[in-house]
């Protein structure tokens, strides 16, 4: 044993000392292990002064080699690897991908950072700024230091503009209003070169086609008074007379069937004048009017940046274009004035698409559908879309208490989306988002094994449409849902005479009327710290219909075609925050809230309205619908298999800590919580309305996963157990290492995609 232990320990040593790199190190030059930067003046607040000392610090070159605890585990596997000679293989891949050469001090030049830093500090206002470079040694390590005296920062005392009666001087002076510079801050360079693009961007607006921001250029006089600048805007000598000119819009030309071989001439019978645009479609492919609806310019129009890319925006997000290109020229004898030429390749006008997809569900379910989409992009000839698929597929459960009982689905689908609002009056939309309005209609039979058939129809008319990027509405006029069950099996009319409820799932269900849905996001911008997403939805059904019909009573509900319709009001909420840590780490977290109320003709929301909590997307600790409602335990009233429980309110929290691993594996640490309710008291679940004790009632649950980001899709894994039950004001006992504690605990779920 004693000699298992000083192997162990010699082994450990070496593996170690190899982490550190230092053997790669070549004879007579040292391991760069980082720079040190220190601001020694007193004067500076320490916020300030560690906020410049770390944006010095990501200047410096070269980078070192990473290090953990002091160890570096890329030169750890380059120096494990050896001599690679080949291109390809293992030892390439060790050496290469996960091993890094080391980062020699031979490399650094302290000069050079010197001046990078010099050169930084006085662009942000310290012209007197002083910088020392130094070195020292620990062995065959060593490190960079850089001392910096800043000393007093200028700020900047006057601005002066051009004061002469040019029509481009006077438009730089009335954006003044809106200038990034101002007296008495500090002198920024970076401040002045945005001011400059600001005073270009404005001027776009005004009608200045062919200016640039490189015209404009700050006069700097640091001599005026103590630690003060005169900032002086000039336009440069040699701006040519074009670029100080304000355009108007003459010819507005479209081209909807270009290629890159056309010539561009066209017979007379392929030219369409509508309103101010010229249309050259021999082939009649498209309804002018969609152009009307498309760009934003007409004759006369002062030309501006905006409306150039609001109506680019909107030919290419008709999705009818393959390519769209525009081209503004100047129109000869006619000075002041351009062309507007719109040149559009078109998409194949029909398609046929197949897609296999492999898929996860919250409920712990994961299998495979195949896809046959067949869509026509300019079906009356104004860029509407017809889309019909045909669909089946089959979901397993790999774990869990469904396991065995697999499902099956099968249907079709058809859409159909005007590229506009179809409305009994005209509506405008100022966004580059081309609005829409959309068909839906839907047939699905869905074949539980050993359970039952359920047979759904739906339809659906309305509204979709986009402020900008990040806000997005959806508005459903109606929608009608009919559900229908059939080939009900002995073995669950068993169940429902165990519980109840489970007869919810297959009642017949006639839902319709509005929702809406609105949705912000901007998690598109990574470079951003915090990044938010939200979608609040509105359900309201049976509505207009219960106060027509005098619908009030659920214990004698009125019908339409022999089937009671449902009457409620649901809403969801779901809150995302993401905040970035740097490099690949990530704190994600989500919050959803719902609240369903049914009233009128019903006693509670249908059960395909109703909310669910637990599973792969979830409470990763929990099988799928197993959770609630409130202290409630579905396990009491059902033989195991078919956990299926619902609820009026819900809450759910979750955080999640992603971080990369390697290359394509990254890993998370996870903790949820939730919970969902019964609005009205129900003696079969004794324990599920929600009351003022909701959160002594939330399940919480922990635990770890991986996630293969393949490209094409993320393969997750997560590994959970359950801190605590709904029906318990204790957190549980843990016992990682006890076979018969995770046999009964730990929760392995496989699903694709992120859950949040």
């Amino acid at each position: 044993m004693k000699s298992y232990r000083l192997f162990l320990a010699i082994g450990t040593f070496f593996i170690i000392s190899s982490c550190t790199g230092l053997r790669a190190v070549p004879e007579g030059d040292l391991l760069y292990t980082g720079a040190k930067v220190k601001i020694e003046d007193k004067d500076i607040a320490r916020k300030e002064k560690k906020a410049i000392e770390t944006e010095i610090k990501e200047l410096l070159v070269p980078k070192p080699n990473k290090s953990i605890l002091g160890l570096r585990p890329s030169l750890f596997f380059y120096n494990l690897a050896g001599d690679v000679k080949k291109e390809k293989g293992f030892r390439h891949w060790l050496k290469y991908k996960l091993g890094k050469e080391p980062v020699l001090f031979s490399k650094v030049d302290l000069d050079y950072n010197s001046d990078i830093i010099q050169n930084y500090i006085e662009n942000i206002g310290y012209f007197n700024a002083t910088t020392i470079a130094d070195s020292t040694k620990n062995g065959k390590k060593a490190k960079a230091e850089y001392a910096i005296t800043l000393r007093k920062q200028y700020k900047i005392k006057s601005i002066t503009l051009p004061n002469d009666s040019t029509i481009l001087s006077k438009e730089i002076n009335k954006s003044m209003d809106k200038t990034l510079l101002k007296v008495g801050k500090p002198y920024n360079l970076q401040y002045i070169k945005n001011e400059r693009t600001r005073i270009d961007i404005r001027l776009k607006e005004k009608g200045f086609f062919y200016f640039d921001e490189n015209y404009i250029f700050f006069q700097v006089d640091s001599t005026v008074a103590n630690h003060e600048v005169d900032l002086i805007l000039k336009l440069k000598n040699e701006i040519p007379a074009i670029a100080q000119k304000q355009y108007r819009i003459n010819n507005i030309n479209i081209y909807p069937n270009f290629t890159i071989n056309d010539t561009l001439k066209t017979s007379k019978d392929s030219v369409i004048v509508y309103k101010d645009f010229t249309i050259y479609d021999k082939e009649r492919l498209f309804k002018p009017k969609i152009y009307d609806r498309a760009l934003y310019f007409h004759k006369e129009d002062l030309y501006n940046r905006t409306n150039h890319n609001l109506s680019l925006n909107r030919l290419i997000t008709l999705g009818t274009f393959k390519f769209v290109k525009n081209q503004f020229t100047t129109v000869e004898g006619k000075d002041g004035y351009l062309d507007a030429n719109y040149y559009l390749t078109p998409l194949p006008r029909k398609s046929i698409r197949v897609e296999v997809l492999a898929k996860t569900n919250s409920a712990n379910y994961n299998g495979s559908e195949i896809n046959v989409n067949w869509s026509n992009r300019n079906t009356f000839r104004a860029a509407e879309l017809l889309t019909i698929s045909a669909f089946g597929g089959i979901e397993v459960q790999i774990s869990g208490q469904n396991n065995g009982f697999n499902v099956y689905r099968f249907g079709g689908e058809a859409n159909l989306i005007w590229p506009r609002f179809i409305t009994p009056f005209r509506i405008e939309s100022s966004s580059g988002f081309v609005p829409r309005t959309k068909l839906h209609l839907l047939y699905e039979k869905q074949i539980r094994k050993q359970l039952y058939n359920l047979n759904t129809f739906k339809s659906s008319f309305g509204y979709l449409w986009k402020e900008n990027e990040r806000k997005e509405h959806e508005l459903k006029v109606t929608e009608i849902t009919f559900v229908n069950s059939t080939n009900v099996t002995d073995l669950y009319n068993q169940q429902i005479t165990d519980n109840e409820s489970l007869a919810k799932v297959i009642e017949k269900q006639l839902i319709f009327g509005p929702t809406y849905s609105y949705t912000y996001t901007n998690t598109m911008l990574k470079q951003k710290k915090h990044t938010f997403y939200f979608k609040g939805s509105m359900d309201l059904s049976g509505n207009a219909a219960g106060l027509l019909m005098g619908a009030n009573s659920s214990t004698e509900p009125k019908k339409i075609l022999d089937v009671p319709f449902s009457q409620f009001i649901k809403i969801e909420s779901d809150f995302r925050h993401y905040l970035n840590l740097g490099g690949e780490l990530q704190l994600a977290s989500r919050a959803i809230f719902g609240l369903g109320f049914a009233y009128g003709n019903s006693r509670e929301l249908p059960f395909i309205k109703q909310f669910f909590i637990g599973g792969t997307n979830s409470i990763r600790a929990f099988r799928a619908r197993s959770i609630g409602p409130g202290t409630f335990d579905g396990n009491i009233q059902n033989t195991g298999f078919l956990p299926d429980q619902s609820g009026d309110v819900k809450l759910e929290l979750n955080t999640e800590l992603r971080g990369k691993i390697y290359n394509f594996i990254k890993g998370a640490v996870f903790i949820d919580a939730g919970n969902i309710w019964l609005l009205n008291d129900n003696p079969l679940k004794p324990g599920s309305q929600f009351n003022g004790k909701f959160l002594e009632q939330l399940a919480i649950g922990t635990g770890v996963g991986l996630r293969f980001d393949f490209s094409f899709l993320i393969l997750r894994t997560d590994l959970a157990f359950p801190l605590k039950y709904p029906s318990s004001k204790e957190f549980n006992s843990i016992n990682l290492f006890d076979n018969s504690w995770q046999k009964n605990n730990l929760v392995f779920n496989l699903a694709i995609g992120y859950p949040f």
